[in-house]
């Protein structure tokens, strides 16, 4: 079996004007710029039904397969706070992720989790970034660390 080498974008929309889509992208683009293979883009834009829609929608889209054959995830999020973690794609992201084996990343637009937390959740870095500028320097960052 091959050693993965590609990186999966989960990405979020960061609030208005960084959709899902963009945000990906930036960062994609960063992480090519900084070294790292394409990326396996994956925009989620979950209509806030709750845990079952979320479920639906990662089968929709074959995360888990995808994230499985990725080197990384990468989580892209709007805000990581503890008390609005527990229904929040990345909590559901982070926490399939590590239950397969594979590193999980998180570039935020803000971010107050504490440290005890992300690691709880096995997140092996947190990047704060708040425009598509500071979403690509931070896809060089991560190249760095694959």
């Amino acid at each position: 079996m091959l050693i993965p080498t590609r990186p999966l974008i989960a990405a979020e929309s960061l609030g208005a004007g960084l959709p899902a889509q963009l945000v990906a992208e930036a960062i994609g683009h960063g992480l090519v710029a900084g070294g790292a293979p394409e990326p396996d883009l994956c925009p989620i834009a979950p209509d806030g039904a709750g845990s079952e829609a979320l479920g639906t929608l990662l089968a929709e889209l074959d995360f888990d397969g995808r994230m499985r054959a990725a080197r990384m995830v990468v989580i892209a999020a709007d805000r990581l706070q503890e008390r609005a973690l527990a229904e929040s794609p990345t909590f559901e992201i982070a926490t399939r992720a590590r239950q397969a084996g594979v590193p999980a990343y998180v570039v935020a637009r803000e971010s107050i989790l504490q440290p005890f937390d992300a690691r709880i959740l096995d997140l092996q870095v947190i990047l704060q970034a708040a425009d598509v500028r500071a979403l690509t320097a931070a896809g060089r960052k991560l190249a760095a660390l694959l």
